[in-house]
């Protein structure tokens, strides 16, 4: 009686493309009490109003005085910094009158640590980012210059105030803006003191404060010494966190005005220094401050940035859930050598197969039925290449993985001619449903296969023959296919130095097995480190 074979489920994994430690930190599950609700609307029934109209009393004050201190001041160009009562204005009367505006929103600030100078820390690196009430720490650093979209200068009242600081510019319609705004960045960091420090989230878009994202690299580029300021919102309900999933700007506001106070806390710590080799590779000096930052929190870091909130919308639009299209987009795209626009157009690959699927993974019944293919060991041992945690399921970074790692390498042209010769048994140039039916139950095992939906769809033209041009349109645009048909080429390999016949799913737990440890799941990328 032949051995029964072993079954080779979820194969060790390559530690830099494990999961996060926080899955998806773009949500805030904002739940009043019953008894959270009844305090609010007693004490906002009184605080609002009154906060309503101190409010507008300091912005009556502060609009007269942004109005002049930016009158006639250029915003592009050859901008230098104010000087005389421009300055003293700005730094006096404006930070005076925005601590009033914030103090009569109920905010109570708590500032930890030391600021440095302009010349001990040119710039000033602000983490975790979570809400618009940040702002605060504008205020508390003395109005320093930020990064802002230039469209921002256009809102009323607030647009004029955002010209005070003499912010550095980012416009969407520029395609130079980037490499411009880092330009003015550095520019303004090496200016000995000259120009006012400047301010910046490196994170770049708000999270749950759950862990710290990665940190863009505008910041770091000048390498000169950066200062991490920390904030914290240490009360007991959370009204001011604002992500991408979670309460509006609006109920967030209205609930803050009606809570007694809202602490916050501003942590200046030492400013870092950056080393030779991270003055060269802004990246690694950018990880450093990040790391320091996170320890000092109790935070862990992840590989999220705002592409993945990009893919967070895509995912909405495609009726997948929302965080079906986080993968750490930075992890993934350095490593596997993807841009957005690949991971997007996977994104769509995938919601084809999971449509039936409300929670937005991938099963082996709805794998196979996308496959056109039953059920099978064969099949079974693909899918545990892609499901990388074991679970059982594909979700969508799982599926981005695996078909990168294990399908596209797969998918040269050397590979598709070798199946289409494989398939093409009287060599005649085309393949017969016969001929496609026969080599496809001898990759799966299966014996009585019904392939007529498959041949169809890659016949493109319906001439009831498959030609060389038809089918590598088809493997090209279908990856999930590569793998069974080269496990099916090694499979065959393996026979033949063997000179016998096998029993085939002996054959391909070992054929599997072998694959992985000689070919580090098909790709280099992943041997890259972290």
């Amino acid at each position: 009686m032949p051995a029964v074979p072993q079954r080779v489920f979820a194969l060790p994994r390559q530690h830099s493309l494990l999961l996060p430690a926080v899955i998806n930190p773009f949500v805030n599950d904002l739940k009043l009490t019953k008894a959270d609700t009844i305090k609010c609307f007693l004490l906002g029934i009184i605080l609002v109003p009154l906060r309503g109209i101190f409010l507008l009393l300091v912005l009556m004050f502060m609009w007269p005085v942004s109005v002049m201190i930016t009158f006639r001041q250029s915003l592009k160009g050859a901008v230098e910094p104010m000087t005389g009562w421009r300055r003293f204005m700005h730094k006096r009367v404006m930070t005076f009158l925005s601590r009033l505006y914030f103090f009569g929103m109920g905010f109570r600030v708590v500032v930890k640590g030391k600021q440095a100078s302009s010349v001990e820390a040119p710039i000033l690196a602000v983490a975790p980012h979570s809400s618009f009430f940040d702002a605060i720490v504008c205020i508390e650093t003395g109005l320093p210059s930020t990064v802002s979209r230039s469209e921002s200068l256009e809102a009323p009242i607030f647009g004029r105030f955002l010209r005070c600081v003499q912010p550095v510019l980012v416009s969407r319609k520029d395609p130079d803006s980037r490499r411009n705004t880092i330009l003015e960045i550095e520019r303004r960091a090496k200016s000995g003191g000259h120009w006012p420090q400047v301010l910046i989230f490196p994170e770049g878009t708000c999270t749950n404060r759950s862990c710290l994202i990665t940190f863009k690299q505008g910041a770091f580029v000048p390498g000169v010494p950066v200062q991490p300021v920390l904030i914290r919102y240490p009360n007991k309900l959370d009204t001011v966190t604002w992500t991408w999933q979670g309460p509006k700007s609006a109920r967030l506001l209205l609930l803050t005005l009606c809570q007694l106070y809202t602490t916050v806390e501003v942590e200046f710590l030492p400013p870092q220094i950056p080393t030779e080799m991270e003055k060269k590779c802004p990246f690694k000096f950018a990880q450093s401050v990040r790391a320091v930052m996170a320890e000092s929190l109790g935070l862990p870091v992840t590989d999220h940035t705002y592409e993945d909130c990009r893919l967070m919308i895509a995912a909405g639009e495609l009726t997948l859930p929302m965080e079906a299209g986080l993968v750490e987009f930075t992890k993934i795209s350095r490593k596997l050598e993807l841009k957005w626009d690949n991971v997007k157009k996977e994104l769509e690959s995938f919601a084809n197969i999971a449509c039936s699927c409300k929670g937005g993974r991938i099963t082996i019944e709805e794998f196979a039925g996308f496959l056109k293919l039953p059920v099978s060991p064969a099949l079974q041992e693909l899918f545990a290449l892609f499901d990388r945690n074991g679970d059982g399921t594909i979700d969508f970074r799982e599926y981005v993985i695996g078909v990168t790692v294990l399908c596209r390498p797969a998918n040269n042209e050397e590979v598709i001619q070798t199946i289409f010769k494989l398939f093409d048994i009287d060599e005649d140039n085309c393949i017969t449903q016969e001929e496609f039916s026969g080599l496809l139950r001898s990759a799966l095992g299966v014996c009585d296969l019904d392939v007529h939906s498959l041949f169809k769809e890659i016949d493109a033209d319906g001439s009831g023959h498959i030609t060389y041009d038809e089918f590598c349109s088809f493997a090209l645009t279908h990856p999930e296919y590569a793998k069974l048909f080269t496990t099916y080429i090694e499979l065959q390999r393996y026979q033949g130095l063997q000179g016998e016949e096998l029993d085939f799913d002996a054959s391909l737990s070992h054929c599997c097995t072998a694959s992985h440890n000689n070919h580090q799941e098909d790709s280099t990328s992943d041997k890259k480190d972290d």
